[in-house]
């Protein structure tokens, strides 16, 4: 059985976004929006508070996605505590594409490593990212999340290149009403494509590491996708045609993980230009690219 910290820590998770165009299912890029959730390990029982995005919908028990993960993490970790209490403060909206779920497994598991005295070394980075990709089930957003910057990611055991953001870079998120159900979205993908669209998504993607990080005029062209995007159109149109639209005036845009969120990857000097053509109802998050990824912080 571990010992476990008495003192409450808190943790701060990113919103990452997933695909990046032609990156399905490896390429991940980390948002300056974030989760807060402070962990503390009590005597006995289970208390979670959530303030914030699902705060009216989200179960308070052990259903809630950061107590499974907070779970599965003890146990690599060596055992469950007595008693947890979890207070969640969430910004990151969900259901929308922006790694709502990767940024709550995220969080529980570094929770549950800074709560374990000798977590870190009981569970190294390797084996946090392993982790957090099993309860995933993909690692693209939890890579990011976990590493910061833009991250590829591939292979079992998972491996991920990280590399630092061009300074010019200057995500911007249009968030709509409506929401999109990631396993519906999967579904609608087709078993086969075409030899020739699997060749151009190859290399759109071999450009993405290089255009994100030292050349991003050639972002345009790295984000280009030919493996899912439009397959998914019928189930987000609105999203699509904003994609189509942004793409139209030269701007790097893609379906933000699996949707329903736009994310557009334009330079610092051109964010107040793309940000003007929201569309009606969205809300526009101008953003940066965050360094770091998933942290403990100071205690307010």
């Amino acid at each position: 059985m571990p010992s476990f910290r008495a003192a409450p820590i808190r943790v701060r998770v990113p919103a990452t976004s997933a695909n990046l165009g032609p990156g399905f299912d490896s390429a991940g890029l980390a948002l300056t929006l974030y989760d807060d959730v402070v962990v503390r390990v009590a005597d006995s029982g289970l208390v979670v508070d959530v303030a914030g995005e699902g705060a009216g919908d989200l179960p308070r028990n052990e259903r809630h996605l950061i107590v499974k993960s907070l779970r599965a993490a003890f146990d690599r970790l060596g055992g469950q505590p007595r008693g947890l209490e979890i207070v969640c403060a969430n910004r990151i909206p969900h259901a929308r594409g922006l790694g709502s779920s990767s940024a709550a497994i995220c969080a529980a598991v570094v929770a549950a490593r800074a709560l374990v005295l000798g977590g870190d070394e009981l569970l190294d980075d390797a084996a946090a990212l392993a982790l957090a990709t099993e309860l995933e089930g993909h690692p693209d957003n939890v890579a990011a999340c976990l590493r910061g910057g833009a991250t590829f990611a591939w292979g079992d055991p998972v491996q991920v290149l990280r590399v630092d953001a061009h300074p010019d870079l200057a995500p911007v998120a249009f968030v709509p009403e409506t929401r999109s159900s990631t396993k519906k979205v999967r579904g609608m993908l087709p078993d086969t494509i075409s030899f020739a669209d699997a060749a151009a998504n190859a290399g759109r993607a071999a450009l993405l590491p290089l255009a994100v990080s030292t050349h991003p005029e050639l972002l345009f062209a790295a984000t280009e996708d030919l493996l899912h995007q439009q397959y998914r159109a019928p189930a987000m149109p609105d999203s699509a045609a904003l994609v189509a639209a942004l793409r139209a005036d030269g701007v790097p845009a893609v379906i933000s993980g699996a949707g329903p969120t736009v994310l557009a990857l334009s330079c610092r000097s051109d964010v107040h230009e793309v940000a003007a053509q929201a569309p009606e109802g969205w809300t526009v998050l101008p953003l940066q690219v965050e360094p770091t990824g998933a942290r403990v912080v100071p205690l307010d």
